[in-house]
């Protein structure tokens, strides 16, 4: 069996991504799923992917379900369609949207495939994470709601300057190096 490896770019950030292993045989909804848990996304928006070619170019279109909206040719359904069946060479591409409201747009490359299945994970799932993926709603800071978390564990709030008061209270740490204290006398 087919282990396939998605490397799944933020688009305008190729700097953001998320690798995916997935099965040959899987369908276009498990990756579907696989990417929003990638990024932490929820799943009450309308999506698709679409086949491409090496320039990012929309082709097939591989739907969540079929849209209100005017089509060129009717679109494949991610529930009824394999990804194996859409792998037409070696470094495949998708384009993979996602709210159309906000058009989350996601670039999806084929990076690996291979024969070895590792038994000890649950297909498909998330073999990397490279760099702070984006807020799907708003605009929190870049930490988000981690940053609270950060902040208790390491108790910034109270640090004002950064410095500690160790060694301010004028008594010595008895690491003076060898230093003898020179008096007078020995002028």
């Amino acid at each position: 069996m087919a282990i396939l490896k998605f490397r799944v770019y933020l688009e305008e950030d190729d700097a953001v991504y998320r690798d995916i292993v997935i099965k040959h045989t899987q369908y276009f909804i498990d990756l579907h799923f696989a990417i929003l848990k990638a990024y932490e996304f929820d799943q009450k928006h309308q999506a698709t992917f679409f086949r491409s070619n090496d320039n990012w170019q929309r082709g097939r279109e591989i739907s969540f379900e079929r849209y209100d909206k005017s089509y060129v040719a009717e679109p494949l359904l991610m529930s009824d369609t394999t990804i194996g069946s859409e792998i037409r060479d070696t470094n495949q591409k998708f384009i993979y949207l996602y709210d159309f409201t906000k058009n989350w747009a996601f670039l999806v490359e084929l990076i690996n495939v291979s024969k070895e299945e590792n038994a000890k994970l649950s297909y498909p799932a998330i073999s990397r994470v490279e760099g702070i993926g984006p807020q799907q709603y708003g605009t929190k800071s870049l930490l988000g709601d981690k940053f609270a978390d950060i902040e208790e564990k390491y108790d910034l709030a109270e640090a004002s300057d950064g410095f500690g008061e160790e060694g301010e209270d004028g008594e010595s740490d008895g690491d003076d190096f060898g230093a003898e204290e020179s008096t007078e006398e020995d002028f």
